[in-house]
């Protein structure tokens, strides 16, 4: 019997050379979807222009890279020329389905011109994956960019509930599905870290109760909450440890004199800089947890590495992390934008550490996760967008 051919899917969003969570995603969903569809990545020749990326380089100079996928890289986010001519080069792949990540209102005018020529060909066919709706540090602006860049979406997906809420404001009659972010599993396959090397390495003992701080820091984050925690949580815990890594898109220099003026230098480690990815699974291995302190949040990719690697995780209650963190079974949840409540987090997790199982509760939360049904999600999705093509003609 002649075997059935299988569906298309067009992806467009960043992908390797480039680096951070977005092209992970996308890696992940290309590697996870080409398990039953034909799947194309659309990535970026030019993703920000320099002067608008706060940080060192947008590319991936790691020396070991696991998610390197497929792709051709096509779109110059700021031509409009280049728009129309992604367009036509899409229309050429006559595909099932074209979906487009949604991470960022700067990509608005150019994911509203490339979906808006792609309408006819591939109508009831667009679908608008968003990771989050509205940046973090919003202004008016970003509002306006975010409408406009889904605005010729058919269908979404979203990355959270609160996410989702905010898409049920603008969809109307446009169906929204859920799924959420994968474990970011692929630095663990790059290392071979254990506890105790990695403690050795980094100059920590046996017995320091060591926290972590991952990823690039702004202001939303709330670095700065976690910091000022530090001196009562050191009353009850006198051998913790924080480890802040990550770059900084802040001036680094208010940090450092707030960890000298609150005494902390002998306790708080600070590198500033992009961590390569064989170098990730060293500070994660070294840590008894990970820490959120986030003033805002939709979900957070620095929470999916941390499962990756079993590690439990003390954040904040906003946005959408509550939805990815059982309190005193995965992590430890606390109110947000208070130094007091983290201190108590970090305290109340230590505390009950010999108690839960914390590793083997995230192995069992993560078995059950919605990213691993995405392939009959999709197909789902796309069967649907057939049927409803066909009540229409």
């Amino acid at each position: 019997m002649k075997e059935t051919s299988r569906k298309k899917i067009i992806i467009v969003g960043p992908a390797y050379p480039y680096r951070g969570g977005p092209s992970t995603y996308v890696s992940y969903l290309y590697r996870t979807l080409s398990t039953r569809f034909d799947v194309k990545v659309i990535n970026y020749k030019l993703l920000y222009p320099d002067f608008l990326f706060p940080g060192i380089t947008q590319f991936d100079q790691s020396k070991s890279t696991s998610l390197k996928v497929p792709s051709e890289r096509l779109i110059n986010s700021i031509s409009p020329v280049n728009w129309i001519k992604t367009a036509s080069r899409i229309k050429k792949e006559k595909a099932d389905l074209v979906v487009f990540d949604w991470w960022q209102p700067f990509f608005g005018p150019c994911h509203y011109t490339i979906s808006l020529f792609l309408k006819i060909r591939y109508k009831g066919r667009i679908l608008f994956i968003t990771e989050n709706f509205i940046s973090h540090e919003s202004r008016f602006i970003d509002s306006f960019l975010t409408r406009l860049g889904l605005n010729n979406a058919d269908i979404f997906l979203a990355l959270s509930d609160v996410v989702y809420m905010e898409l049920k404001k603008i969809a109307g009659r446009r169906k929204i599905y859920r799924s959420a972010l994968p474990p970011f599993d692929c630095y663990v396959a790059d290392n071979n870290f254990d506890r105790e090397n990695s403690r050795r390495e980094l100059n920590l003992q046996a017995n320091d109760k060591v926290l972590l701080f991952f990823g690039y820091v702004r202001k939303y984050k709330g670095l700065d909450l976690l910091i000022a925690a530090m001196p009562q949580a050191l009353k009850k815990l006198p051998d913790l440890k924080l480890f802040i890594v990550g770059e900084f898109y802040d001036k680094v220099s208010s940090y450092l004199d707030q960890i000298e003026n609150l005494g902390l230098q002998n306790t708080v480690t600070l590198l500033n800089r992009f961590v390569p990815n064989e170098e990730v699974g060293k500070y994660y291995t070294a840590s008894d947890a990970v820490v959120l302190p986030y003033r805002s949040a939709t979900q957070s990719a620095v929470l999916n590495v941390s499962y990756s690697f079993r590690k439990p995780v003390i954040a904040a209650n906003v946005g959408g992390l509550g939805e990815f963190i059982k309190d005193n079974y995965t992590g430890i949840i606390v109110e947000p934008g208070s130094p007091e409540e983290i201190s108590k987090g970090i305290i109340r997790f230590f505390e009950s550490e010999k108690e839960i199982d914390f590793k083997s509760n995230i192995e069992e939360y993560l078995s059950s996760s919605d990213f691993n049904k995405l392939p009959e999600l999709f197909e789902k999705i796309i069967n649907e967008a057939e049927g409803q093509q066909i009540r229409e003609t």
